[in-house]
């Protein structure tokens, strides 16, 4: 039926056509299809392919634009009318008859079909395009249709893109699978370097800044005007800033269009006709790949690209702005060399080429989980133990994932739930699923249908106001409004139709599908600022007309730096009044009692809280068993700090110390991490004290201690331990213990004249360690210390002798200390 001869007249795609027929010869045969871009491989591999395995073939395209522009494109050059032999299906929206041959989809509606029909019945062949971007969709295609194939030996599958490890992707489709590759010499490109001054920042907390795409204008206008032929297609990575380039080119004199995914068919068949004038196609990243971007000789590319994340910690799930990979800025720059000569401007320096990731982040690495879970499940694999994936998806992303499913009642035990197979039905995020089915008997299927899909609108809420943005969708007439519209009739004609029995306002309506779809996110002022139920803070963009209210249901809120460092700026969200909150909030709302220490002692307080929002609390009496816990998690938290060391206690604890240290056991190890691992030995009675309300100041550590004394060891602690010691005078001298975590010796600070005739060191632990001498002056300072007397009195003695008498006339200092009396006082004292 189709002319591959007149398809492929004049593209270099035409050499795949000997090699499809070797590789897909027999039914059920899979190949890899590697080509340049602009070679033509989208626009000839399908029809060729639905020649070879004789029926009807699926091709998927990473985004609806593309998918639109594929059909048009094969359906024009095969000469036949879009819909008959070549049509498309994109999300509420069909172009298809009973003799469609060649059918371009959207991978995420490949999926929801091998959902509905895992044998995918009448189709004979499926080729994957542009593999290498790596959506979550296009990964789980991939995986689904691997295990499909285990069943159905007839089904025929081609992997293809521009930028493929041929290698990887043939091992991983599978024994057998055959690579099919065009070699075609690239036209000459001029790759020119234009970095922003060095005061321009591209990116800020806010995004990307007004000062970089106004550079990016000013190199895209003056290399515009220094190309002598062809278009330009100039790189950005939203719609917001391709608007405002547009906006800057056209105030320069420069034709410029913009080409975003929010366009309709209509006016993206516009853009991409040619139209005989220069101009500049300023495009986000949907024109890498697929679509063919008519008469460009010059790219000038950002250098930047959108990529999902999800932070686990805050649960949020947003689109940040990154630094593009070289294999996306080469397929880019490889758009301006596809018909001839051509130059690329990139808007970074060269030095930071080699710093650039060498290509994309695959989604299912970084991307938000819950609908891949979801897909999971109903496909009867949750966990993608047995799924043929191109990687595994994280554990930690995935079990929240499916947390949040259970949550919604979309899993349990035993797997997928009716509620889940409710849910999987409806072509939105489950929690929108949920939220569409639960608020349609209240507000009506129209009405919450209306408020699902302005959700999930990829329009910016003016001021974080949805209500304003619900408005501005309901009286406009622009694209992003129309497909507001026809979202909102998609979802409403898969839900049951019933009249309201709860008709309420704007507002009132879209905090319900909000509450309902993220609880987690309903908000209390709080400050200057808000919290979240989850615990986040957050803030309003500077203006909002939502400032001042208390409550906030939020549709949407990315981690950014705010003025009063809460860590996230609410981008999407309406007033909720308390009453409702509650309400909507189910099981977050709950009632407990929380046992904790605080102003040193056991406190009890009935708290109601929605998520981690105070609602109210009251003084209450702990729990016992409660209260005991938390104050072993305090004692655990700050150490044995938190109680009164006395100093009678902390000298015991000395005395143990050293006793271990030296002997082992059976003394004990009195450290802070060996006391708290047995505080029921020791410390029993007074945990029960503190757990009934006594301070931490009131409970004296000595007697708790000393339960810790070996028995009978216990007996000999005065011997080896001795709080003091009989000096040569008779008098009895404090032991000054180290600490109980240091090594260091017993010290004895005596008065030397106290220890005239005093030979030995005095040593302790039945002579094991010698106590070191601190000898002080009458002023009671030290003049020496040592832990040999012997040597002292023979030496450094007479030094000292010599210095001191002087000072201190009125004492003794004998030339022969070892034969002369000791002195506690001065000599005429006599003492």
């Amino acid at each position: 039926m189709f002319d591959l001869t007149r398809i492929a007249g004049g593209l270099p795609a035409a050499t795949l056509l000997p090699q499809l027929r070797d590789a897909l010869a027999a039914p059920g045969a899979r190949a890899v299809v590697a080509a340049p871009p602009g070679s033509g491989k989208t626009t000839v591999v399908p029809p060729a392919v639905a020649e070879l395995a004789g029926g009807r073939v699926i091709v998927t395209e990473p985004r609806r634009i593309a998918t639109r522009a594929a059909a048009s494109r094969l359906a024009q050059l095969s000469g036949t009318r879009l819909g008959d032999a070549v049509g498309y299906s994109v999300r509420g929206e069909r172009r298809t008859s009973a003799d469609t041959r060649v059918e371009f989809v959207t991978a995420g509606l490949l999926v929801r079909r091998l959902l509905a029909d895992p044998e995918l019945a009448g189709v004979d062949a499926v080729v994957l395009d542009e593999v290498h971007e790596r959506s979550l969709d296009s990964d789980l295609a991939l995986g689904m249709l691997g295990e499909l194939g285990q069943l159905r030996d007839d089904l025929t599958l081609v992997a293809m893109s521009a930028t493929l490890d041929v290698a990887a992707w043939t091992e991983l489709l599978g024994p057998g699978t055959r690579a099919c590759e065009v070699d075609v010499a690239p036209h000459p490109l001029e790759v020119r370097w234009a970095p922003p001054p060095r005061d321009v920042r591209a990116l800020d907390e806010r995004g990307v800044t007004r000062d970089f795409l106004a550079h990016v204008t000013r190199v895209s206008a003056d290399a515009i005007a220094e190309t002598g032929e062809g278009s330009a297609l100039v790189f950005l990575p939203g719609a917001r800033e391709v608007d405002r380039v547009v906006e800057g080119l056209r105030a320069r004199g420069v034709t410029a269009e913009p080409l975003t995914g929010s366009l309709s068919l209509e006016e993206q068949q516009r853009v991409l006709r040619p139209s005989g004038e220069r101009r500049a196609i300023v495009a986000t990243a949907i024109a890498e790949t697929s679509l063919t971007v008519p008469d460009v000789r010059l790219v000038i590319d950002a250098g930047l690209s959108r990529e999902p994340r999800i932070d686990l910690a805050r649960d949020m799930a947003q689109l940040v702005t990154v630094s593009v990979s070289q294999a996306a800025a080469t397929q880019r720059a490889g758009r301006a060399a596809r018909i001839g000569p051509g130059r690329v401007v990139r808007c970074y320096a060269e030095l930071d080429w080699p710093r650039l990731a060498p290509a994309p982040t695959p989604e299912i690495a970084s991307a938000e989980l819950t609908p891949f879970a979801l897909t999971l499940a109903a496909w009867g694999d949750p966990d993608a133990s047995q799924l043929p994936l191109p990687q595994r998806p994280p554990e930690a992303a995935l079990r929240r994932a499916q947390a949040t499913l259970r949550n919604l009642g979309a899993l349990d035990d035993s797997g997928l739930t009716p509620r889940g197979r409710e849910l999987a039905s409806i072509p939105a995020h489950p929690r929108i699923a949920r939220a569409l089915l639960d608020a349609a008997p209240r507000l009506g299927a129209p009405r919450a249908a209306e408020y699902a899909a302005a959700i999930e609108s990829d329009r910016r809420a003016p001021g974080g106001d949805l209500a304003a943005l619900m408005r501005q969708l309901r009286d406009g007439r622009d694209a992003s409004a129309k497909r507001w519209r026809d979202d909102a009739r998609r979802l409403r004609e898969l839900v049951p139709q019933a009249p309201a029995t709860a008709p309420v306002g704007d507002d009132a309506g879209l905090a319900e599908v909000i509450a309902l779809a993220y609880p987690e996110r309903l908000a209390r002022a709080r400050g200057g600022g808000y919290q979240l139920a989850s615990g986040t803070g957050a803030a309003l963009p500077r203006g909002s007309a939502l400032a001042g209210h208390d409550w906030l249901a939020v549709a949407e809120a990315a981690r950014a730096t705010t003025a009063d460092a809460s860590g996230a700026v609410i981008r999407a969200a309406v007033p909720i009044d308390a009453e409702s909150a509650r309400e909507f909030a189910g099981p977050l709302v709950r009632t407990t009692t929380v046992t904790q220490w605080r102003d040193g002692r056991v406190k009890a307080t009935r708290e109601t809280r929605l998520g981690e929002i105070l609602l109210a609390s009251s003084p209450h009496t702990p729990n016992p068993h409660e209260a005991r816990d938390a104050v072993a998690r305090e004692l655990e938290r700050v150490g044995l700090g938190l109680l009164r060391w006395s100093p009678a206690a902390d000298e015991l604890r000395r005395r143990l110390a050293l006793l271990h240290r030296t002997l082992g056991e059976p003394w004990p190890d009195v450290r802070d991490d060996a006391l708290l691992g047995r505080l029921d030995d020791w410390f029993a009675p007074e945990l029960d004290l503190l757990a009934r309300g006594s301070a931490a100041a009131s409970i004296d550590l000595l007697d708790p201690l000393r339960r810790l004394l070996p028995w009978p060891e216990a007996a000999r602690l005065a011997e080896l331990a001795p709080e003091r010691v009989e000096v040569p005078t008779g008098s009895m001298v404090r032991v000054q213990y180290a600490e109980h975590d240091s090594d260091g010796p017993p010290v004895l600070a005596v008065k030397l004249q106290e220890c005239f005739g005093w030979l030995d060191t005095p040593r302790l632990v039945g002579g094991r360690v010698p106590v070191l001498l601190h000898l002080l002056s009458p002023a009671q300072r030290p003049l020496a210390i040592t832990d040999d007397l012997a040597s002292f009195w023979s030496g450094p003695y007479a030094q000292v002798r010599a210095e001191m008498r002087g000072r201190y006339p009125k004492h003794p200092w004998p030339e022969d200390p070892l034969n002369a009396p000791p002195r506690r006082g001065t000599t005429r004292s006599g003492r």
